[in-house]
């Protein structure tokens, strides 16, 4: 290099001649190049499903018909039941045997999920603290030995009634087929089955029985849910073929999908709730009922299908007699259920438009215990629920949809949902609930709705990716909530999971839903929060939008993988997102960008008359010698000020004092200089703009955008957008270099927590002084102001203090 170019490389020059550190060297067998590509990874593309994302052009997918008789026998809590299979194997191979899913056998005390469960619930044990049983664990223990449970099957023959070999294994069971089912052909055979229906409240199922005995009738009352409650056929799939792994109760299933035609009979007081469409209500319901259904397809408000009243009444009859009622559902998943005399019944048609399915009814079945809570917010959350996902997605494919209150929490199915929070029932008759209450109520129907959607429509295995029913349903609920009150914390935001995410307890998300520790925040929460990242500060709402509804749209009754939802967001978008799911999806990184310095560059002019006085202002504004401070506080004089008769050149010049030799070195610099460098110099010498280095670190390892916001001393702010590729030769690591006319006063990393950093401390230069987590726990130590029912509290009256004796 000339010393003529070493010149101008050299022109910017940090004040106070403050050293950059060094960068990141890219040691042999250290580097980790977090933009590799994902392709690696991920599945060959194929002809089933391709590069893009999409279902290939040989894409197939079984076909299972059901045809079911069930009936409930209330007293013993027992249901039976017989069913016709039609499996038609749409697959280019042939099968030899058929594969089925019996879930009531989790239940049996040989059961792997019971051989194999850890006291604790899988939580590292501890020697610290003695070992503890609650009375749930006991009461959980004595049903499970009380009960015989899991199903009873009998009479399982092909159609012509051949005897088919069958192998239980665990909750699956093998049927042999006496002749090879090849590509294109169907095969059909029936079962017997029956099974004692658990007590959900005692083994925490997704479906049983709940049992209210103060209700007036004799023996009390009983909600009873139905689902996983029919052996049903393992998926067959491209991917897998039998995805055929033991239910161990967090992982939940994938299924093919199929025409059910299915009858149950019930004692004649219940209400049924159940996929499908009912075909036989002039059979099961009043003429009142009939028109009452009839008037809310137009109704503003949700009409009373069966009123509290009658409610009430049906609670104390008894009755010998059963109704069977018929219920038909095409090219769904699965096929749940419901019954109950308690249940009120209330309806509201829902106008979507469409050419598919352009009207749909929006129901819900509760009893008395969900009160006002229930008639408000339900059958509306169910509305709201398909206006909002219908637009990420494709319009509800249904006749109906509905919200029904039982013992289980929150669990979905085609249809059907079944939903958990209730009122209290105070002394003076009312029933109040609280906030949280009702926050959960509106926020439960919103997420188990929205899994009709996904995975119900969009077929994705819950078993072995739980994440992308959760995870995305997660996402979606939260954008519903957040339309219905934005006021109510949903849990999705950003702030939500960086807890989790800094953790030692985690997996990542791909991990197998029944090795996950955590199941909350890795499924739900975790995914969820990546998308809205992804939305709102990767991608924009624009292009994240177009590519998320082209995924829902492309696998609608279809079965995705992770990989077609990864290839098709990349493909749709235009943006490479390899990084990202590695980061978010494959990893237990987090995000925690540290700004450690700004250093402020100064351009040297090269005139000696600027550039020399520059510098002896600089070296006035530092601090003063203490030494010199504490002698002259001590009056000590120098022997300069004593001897002032002696002087000499230097006591009129300093070191900045500029000689002709540099102004003439200075000019002959100008003169050496090509005239496109004079140019550019000059052009920099005049602007004088500012110029800053920013260093930052990357202490989580989980690369992300740089969010910067600048503050200048005139106040005004910018903010500046800084794409995750910074970080592709050094992701430890980086420097980025700003350059602006006015002066920096103060840069936040991610002032608006978009991006999940754990630690927000290190997010500002200069660095804030921040309240401590520890100190904000122990102001807030006292329960959420939400749990306190006051609809219930406001009820005290008011009362005089008494006076001191």
């Amino acid at each position: 290099m000339s010393y003529k170019k070493s010149c101008v490389a050299l022109a910017l020059m940090l004040c106070a001649q403050v050293s950059f550190a060094d960068p990141i060297a890219q040691t042999k067998g250290k580097f980790e190049d977090k933009f590799r590509q994902l392709d690696e990874s991920l599945p060959t593309p194929n002809i089933y499903r391709n590069a893009a994302g999409e279902p290939g052009q040989q894409y197939w997918q079984q076909q299972v018909d059901y045809k079911i008789k069930a009936s409930l026998d209330e007293e013993k809590r027992r249901l039976s039941g017989s069913q016709t299979i039609e499996y038609k194997n749409n697959s280019p191979y042939t099968l030899k045997y058929l594969w089925l899913q019996l879930d009531q056998n989790i239940f049996k005390s040989d059961s792997m999920a019971e051989v194999t469960s850890t006291f604790g619930g899988g939580s590292v044990p501890s020697n610290e603290q003695p070992a503890k049983i609650s009375l749930s664990e006991l009461r959980n223990l004595q049903f499970l030995a009380d009960h015989e449970l899991g199903y009873q099957l009998d009479n399982i023959k092909l159609s012509d009634g051949t005897a088919l070999k069958f192998v239980v294994v665990g909750t699956q069971m093998r049927i042999d087929l006496p002749k090879p089912l090849k590509a294109g052909e169907s095969v059909q055979f029936s079962m017997d089955f029956a099974f004692n229906i658990v007590e959900e409240d005692a083994v925490s199922a997704r479906s049983g029985y709940e049992h209210f005995p103060d209700d007036p009738r004799k023996g009390g009352n009983d909600i009873f849910l139905f689902a996983q409650w029919f052996p049903r056929l393992v998926a067959y799939t491209d991917y897998e073929a039998w995805t055929n792994k033991e239910f161990l109760g967090s992982g939940e299933f994938t299924l093919e999908f199929g025409d059910y035609e299915v009858e149950m009979t019930v004692p004649a007081d219940h209400i049924i709730s159940s996929t499908g469409d009912l075909t036989n209500a002039s059979e099961v319901l009043s003429k009142q009922q009939q028109q009452r259904l009839e008037q809310a397809k137009t109704a503003k408000r949700p009409v009373f299908i069966v009123t509290e009243q009658e409610a009430l009444e049906n609670e104390k009859d008894d009755t010998d007699d059963t109704k069977t009622w018929r219920f038909k559902a095409n090219n769904v998943r699965d096929f749940a259920w419901a019954s109950s005399r308690k249940f009120i019944w209330d309806a509201k048609g829902y106008q979507q438009g469409g050419a598919d399915q352009p009207f749909v009814m929006a129901m819900s079945f509760y009893p008395k215990e969900g009160g006002d809570l229930w008639k408000k917010y339900s059958t509306e959350s169910v509305v709201h629920t398909l206006e909002v996902y219908s637009r990420f997605s494709f319009d509800y494919p249904y006749s109906v949809a509905q919200s029904v209150n039982g013992p289980v929490g929150g669990m979905e199915y085609p249809m059907i949902t079944f939903n958990g929070p209730r009122t209290e029932l105070q002394k003076d008759g009312s029933r109040t609930y609280s906030q949280a209450e009702k926050r959960f109520l509106i926020g439960v129907v919103i997420h188990e709705v929205g899994h009709i959607y996904f995975p119900m429509v969009v077929n994705s295995d819950e078993r072995q990716w739980t994440w992308m029913d959760e995870g995305l349903n997660s996402f979606l609920d939260g954008i519903a909530g957040r339309e219905w009150d934005p006021q109510i914390p949903w849990g999705v935001e950003a702030r939500d999971i960086t807890d989790y995410m800094k953790s030692e307890q985690q997996e990542p998300v791909m991990t197998q839903s029944d090795s996950v520790t955590r199941l909350g925040p890795n499924a739900y929460t975790k995914p969820a929060v990546a998308l809205n990242i992804l939305r709102d500060v990767i991608l924009g709402r624009e292009l994240f939008d177009f590519a998320f509804k082209e995924y829902a749209t492309r696998w609608k009754f279809k079965r995705p993988t992770p990989s077609d939802f990864f290839r098709t967001m990349e493909e749709a978008s235009g943006v490479d997102l390899d990084w990202f799911w590695r980061g978010w999806f494959y990893s237990t990184d987090h995000v925690d960008i540290s700004l450690d310095k700004v250093y402020k560059l100064q351009l040297d002019t090269k005139d000696p008359d600027i550039d020399f006085e520059r510098r002896r202002k600089e070296e006035q504004d530092k601090p003063a010698s203490y030494f010199v401070e504490l002698n002259e506080a001590e009056n000590k004089t120098t022997w300069v000020e004593r001897n002032k008769d002696v002087t000499d050149f230097y006591d009129k010049n300093d070191r900045f004092t500029v000689t002709n030799k540099e102004r003439n070195s200075y000019q002959q610099f100008l003169a050496d200089l090509e005239p496109w460098e004079r140019k550019v110099f000059e052009r920099a010498i005049d602007e004088n703009k500012n110029y800053y280095v920013l260093n930052f670190s990357n202490l989580g390892g989980l690369v992300m955008p740089i969010l910067l916001q600048l503050t200048f001393e005139d106040d005004s702010v910018e903010e500046l957008y800084i794409p995750a590729e910074i970080w592709r030769k050094t992701p430890d690591a980086v420097s980025k270099l700003i350059v602006t006319e006015k002066t920096l006063k103060q840069v936040v990393v991610d002032p608006k927590w978009l991006t999940a950093d754990v630690d927000v401390e290190n997010n500002h230069y200069p660095r804030q002084i921040i309240p401590s987590r520890i100190e904000a726990f122990k102001r807030e130590k006292s329960k959420d102001l939400a749990e306190r029912d006051i609809m219930q509290d406001s009820k005290t009256k008011l009362k005089e203090p008494k006076a001191k004796d």
